[in-house]
């Protein structure tokens, strides 16, 4: 194997196809995304929404009315901070816990009960009276996006076919920002609505709530999570269903159940073993690829996106439209990348979208830095200039770490560390996030278009990370994957040599 290149490994079991079954099942598991999506959407175009400033944070109203207030500093507040953190900080703090759930519960019953957490979070916020009220509910959606953020992208990586896994598993992120454009297309129809305009947009989360509970609680669990929960019998008549009559259900029975078994042997301490030598390259990615996603700078374009287009001269309306019109770009790179991942390979895209994204940042950096002002916004041009960027910065996201972190975290693992390596990274993620989030303002604030370049650097380090440690999984099974590392030219000293399966068709190209 070629340094990171792609890997002849088992491609999948003869006959299997895309079933009716795998496709809607498959569907209804992304569909947890929306609940990330649609509350990321929602908080960004609260904190500039007049109704909601107006009942919880009047001093940024006066901020926004000053004609002497520095243009970075308008949203400089502690406790909007902690309002948009507390978020992060739950969902961290579920996902310590969600792999053990996920593994000894299942993987549907794990997004069954993000779905409920996330309609009780939904309806305390509609019912807020006081910012306590408001960041409890944030704490139980943060909790429900612990747990599904794990279980959706796992359940899409068991249940999808080989061949198009990259494909399915990037369904997930195409629904987060289906959240997204949800959440923006409400606050723009809510934002003119004096007083109760906010509570709308907070109320109506029961809806994403609702398509995950009763969805979850319809599709089968993945015969993977059956097995390791001892249910052979269920798994067998699960992988009929989703492969379809001519696959090779026992071909593919058997090696799960001999992941399975592998993994009950070290049922205990699972996540003690990531610390073990023979699992430093999964350790190393669990980290190192959850990093890299919160550092891309996708928290700046995304939850911040209406601030940003306000700080640069937007009324409140158009700040939001200017929202939707990125949420659609995203959605249209999620589709491309969807169609190309199989194809091309997940390093190709990680490459091509991470120099779109420093071309973005670096021109977004030097427009902020040279044409916005301390007292007054940008120039008409240049801010429509950066409503560009954004989308072009957009595009390459949504091509490459957007789809990919989850794609990718859900495959490379195996079976007896999966669970426990997702709610790490998990963890590690709500973690930056809550700190990107308590941050990002007061970053703005003093670093100014710094902040555009710093995100940029990043972006360029992991850029060169992923052509040098990250192997190429196209195609390879889920089973297979210690292969991808034994021949990996740096990760193989580290992991044990693992023999290559017969290469297998998924059934006619």
């Amino acid at each position: 194997m070629s340094e990171g290149g792609a890997l002849a490994v088992g491609a999948g079991y003869g006959g299997s196809e895309i079933t009716f079954t795998v496709v809607m099942s498959c569907l209804t598991a992304a569909s947890s995304g929306l609940i990330l999506g649609y509350d990321i959407g929602i908080t960004g175009g609260l904190m500039q929404m007049e109704s909601f400033l107006q009942a919880f944070f009047p001093e940024i109203l006066r901020k926004m009315s000053n004609a002497q207030q520095d243009a970075y500093c308008i949203f400089q507040s502690q406790v909007l901070n902690a309002f948009v953190s507390s978020f992060y900080l739950a969902c961290m703090l579920a996902s310590l816990v969600a792999g053990h759930v996920t593994r000894t519960m299942g993987r549907k019953n794990s997004m069954l009960i993000g779905g409920l957490l996330f309609l009780a979070g939904a309806l305390l916020n509609f019912a807020a009276i006081n910012i306590s009220m408001l960041i409890i509910g944030r704490i139980l959606l943060g909790a429900a996006v612990g747990f599904t953020r794990l279980s959706a992208p796992l359940y899409l990586a068991e249940i999808s076919p080989a061949r198009w896994r990259g494909a399915f598993t990037s369904t997930f992120h195409l629904f987060l920002n289906v959240g997204f454009f949800m959440a923006d297309v409400v606050n723009y129809s809510t934002n003119t609505i004096p007083r109760w305009g906010w509570r709308l947009s907070l109320g109506i989360g029961i809806v994403p709530a609702a398509v995950i509970i009763v969805g979850s609680a319809l599709i089968p669990d993945t015969p993977n999570s059956l097995v390791l929960r001892g249910k052979a019998d269920e798994a067998r008549a699960s992988l009929r269903r989703i492969r379809g009559p001519a696959a090779d259900v026992d071909a593919e029975l058997k090696d799960i159940i001999q992941a399975a078994e592998e993994a009950k042997r070290y049922a205990s301490g699972a996540l003690r073993r990531l610390g073990r030598r023979e699992y430093r390259p999964h350790l190393v990615m669990a980290v190192a690829l959850t990093v890299f996603f919160e550092l891309t700078g996708v928290t700046v374009v995304s939850l911040f996106t209406p601030l940003l287009f306000n700080t640069v001269g937007f009324t409140s309306q158009k700040a939001i439209l200017g929202s939707i019109i990125t949420d659609v770009v995203s959605l249209a790179s999620i589709a491309a990348a969807a169609l190309a991942v199989d194809r091309y390979g997940r390093r190709s895209l990680f490459f091509v979208g991470g120099v779109v994204m420093v071309f973005s940042m670096v021109a977004m950096a030097w427009i902020f830095g040279e044409q916005l002002g301390t007292t007054s916004g940008m120039p008409r041009g240049y801010a429509a200039a950066v409503v560009v960027l954004v989308c072009v910065y957009t595009v390459g996201f949504g091509v490459s770490w957007g789809p990919l972190s989850w794609v990718v975290t859900s495959e490379i693992f195996p079976l007896e560390v999966r669970s426990s390596a997702l709610g790490l990274s998990g963890a590690i993620g709500g973690l930056l996030s809550f700190a990107q989030s308590q941050s990002f303002v007061e970053m703005l604030c003093r670093f100014k278009y710094g902040t555009f370049a710093y995100y940029a650097g990043w972006v360029v380090v992991m850029t060169v990370f992923v052509a040098v440690f990250l192997p190429e999984t196209k195609g390879v099974r889920i089973e297979s994957m210690g292969a991808v590392w034994a021949q990996h030219w740096y990760w193989k000293r580290f992991v044990k040599p693992v023999p290559a399966p017969a290469k297998q068709s998924d059934g006619p190209a």
